[in-house]
């Protein structure tokens, strides 16, 4: 399954995540690149680049983000059509944002995680794209750090979100969960943390299916 466009880590008969990466940068990120590790020990992950990132990265060129309906095809794409566990779609910022939208009209899906929703541009909370959200059925788990630009512990209430959804925040964290060094926790740490949220979230709703 791994290609110049896609790495499955982890073992292959485990539940799947499928991470798709944010606006500015593939899945090779050093967010990525510092996560998955923490994760591979249960879960299988499965990252991808969308079509306009894999053509930047071949190009040495900037790109912006293919239009939406591209970038919902792509992530249908990606998912695999005979894995034999559970998956669970995801990924950072609008990578996430785009999972939830996928995760609309995919039934066989078990359940959503957004790293770092992006609720809003910076600065302008009136410009709200987590319209859709409480239109969600799936299972969905969103990572948020405390000092999000994006969308801070202050902005973001439980009438945002649907009911079958769950938001953990990241201490002191921004929008890729770094926190500062007065906060007296390191990047690994937040990290750590949310690995651990992830996989319990995964095996909670795999518990679930069996109910």
């Amino acid at each position: 399954m791994n290609s110049p466009s896609s790495v499955l880590q982890g073992p292959k008969d485990a539940p799947l995540l499928v991470l798709a990466h944010g606006a500015g940068a593939g899945m090779d990120h050093e967010f990525f690149q510092l996560l998955v590790p923490l994760l591979i020990d249960e879960i299988a992950v499965l990252r991808f680049n969308f079509p306009y990132m894999q053509r930047m990265l071949s190009e040495q060129k900037r790109r912006p983000p293919d239009r939406f309906n591209v970038l919902v095809d792509a992530f249908n794409q990606v998912i695999p059509t005979d894995w034999s566990a559970p998956i669970f779609i995801g990924g950072k910022s609008m990578g996430g944002r785009i999972a939830t939208h996928v995760a609309l009209d995919n039934s066989k899906l078990s359940g959503v995680i957004v790293l770092g929703f992006p609720f809003h541009p910076p600065g302008k909370p009136e410009r709200n794209k987590g319209e859709h959200l409480p239109k969600l059925t799936k299972p969905l788990l969103i990572a948020q750090g405390q000092r999000d630009p994006f969308g801070n512990c202050s902005e973001i209430t439980s009438d945002m979100l649907p009911d079958k959804s769950q938001l953990y925040w990241l201490h002191d964290g921004e929008h890729s969960f770094k926190p500062r060094k007065k906060s007296g926790l390191s990047w690994q740490d937040n990290l750590q943390s949310v690995a651990l949220q992830m996989k319990g979230f995964i095996q909670c709703h795999i518990h679930s299916l069996g109910d």
